[in-house]
């Protein structure tokens, strides 16, 4: 990705951060959880660092309207179908992030990933990656990520992802 874009890239995260900025300041900002709104500062975050790395972005907290749950960002690297759980928090606690997807999310997670692929126009079902993607967002700090490709396959049995 040439610096142009990387440009581009910073210029519109700064505009989005901006925005909810002024959203605030005039209290317009929706009236969230504290939780709820660090979880989607978060995934604002994911967003750019994945379009940083190269990844197209197609949805952002999609849900099928048929099943519980939503996927947090699907993106495609490359020829790949990645499915990304973005975990967020506000401090360096002694258990990382990433850990909270339990089985129950994972297999949520599977059954939406099944119904977006269903949808698509292929033939074939494309190659398909489960990430988790930990954000950092520590006050008084950068923002730290922590990407972990492949955090589980499409079973829970060990060697059948």
């Amino acid at each position: 990705m040439g610096w142009m874009e990387q440009m581009r890239i910073g210029c519109e995260e700064r505009a989005l951060a901006g925005l909810a900025w002024a959203a605030r300041k005039r209290g317009r900002s929706d009236d969230l959880a504290p939780h709820l709104a660090t979880g989607i500062e978060g995934e604002d975050a994911a967003f750019f660092h994945l379009r940083r790395k190269g990844y197209i972005v197609v949805a952002r907290r999609w849900s099928s309207g048929e099943m519980p749950g939503d996927v947090d960002l699907i993106a495609w690297q490359g020829p790949r179908l990645c499915f990304v759980e973005v975990k967020t928090r506000t401090a360096r606690d002694a258990a990382p992030a990433e850990i909270t997807v339990d089985s129950h999310k994972r297999n949520t997670l599977r059954r939406l990933a099944r119904q977006y692929i269903r949808q698509l126009h292929q033939e074939t079902a494309p190659p398909v990656r489960f990430d988790v993607l930990s954000v950092y967002l520590v006050p008084g700090q950068e923002k730290e990520f922590a990407h972990f490709e492949g955090a589980f396959g499409w079973s829970e049995r060990e060697g059948e992802d």
